[in-house]
């Protein structure tokens, strides 16, 4: 099976010809672009930390006290700044049988109340998750073996949902400006 990259996320059809918003669109691609890069490289980073750690075990009878953490910090990274990479592609996983065989009306009211929901619980794991890395910045806390500073990996979970906030967002203010995904009257698949 081979992955084809889409050209454009569903957001940035319905977004040309507005220059702020195509400008908007170019740098968010740019940004998540960036982003799956490097969650890429670091995943093989844990890969080749995991065989040298392996290696080191069973060979020279030592470790890296440090490995797990490292790759756990990894996961975290992939987890939640990867969730915002998908939401970006709109690439998520949906169960909308039911909701495809209604009306065009109520398909869209149903898109604007899902993404109504999304941008509170995402808005309030932002605050929540910005609130504690701020903590673990302030009192200097580091990992065990590693000492990263614990901010960081918190930071992820900041940082991944606040793109996702931020992405449906604009999603939720194409719908309600009435502009579609491919720039004619809205309808529920923005």
């Amino acid at each position: 099976m081979r992955y084809e990259r889409q050209a454009e996320p569903a957001l940035t059809a319905g977004a040309r010809g507005r220059g702020y918003s195509t400008v908007l669109t170019r740098v968010l691609e740019r940004l998540m672009r960036w982003i799956e890069r490097a969650l890429a490289y670091a995943f093989i980073a844990a890969v080749i930390l995991n065989f040298i750690n392996v290696v080191g075990r069973y060979v020279y009878g030592s470790t890296i006290l440090s490995a797990d953490e490292i790759q756990i910090f990894i996961m975290v990274f992939m987890t939640f700044l990867g969730a915002a990479v998908v939401a970006w592609r709109n690439q998520h996983l949906r169960m909308d049988v039911v909701v495809n065989a209604l009306p065009l009306p109520a398909r869209q009211l149903i898109k604007i109340v899902e993404l109504a929901v999304i941008v509170v619980l995402t808005g309030f794991v932002l605050w929540n998750s910005t609130s504690y890395a701020e903590q673990m910045f302030d009192i200097g806390r580091v990992s065990d073996m590693a000492e990263v500073p614990m901010w960081i990996p918190h930071g992820a979970v900041a940082a991944g949902f606040g793109l996702m906030a931020f992405i449906v967002c604009l999603r939720l203010a194409q719908i309600l400006s009435g502009r579609g995904p491919d720039g004619s009257k809205s309808d529920t698949e923005a």
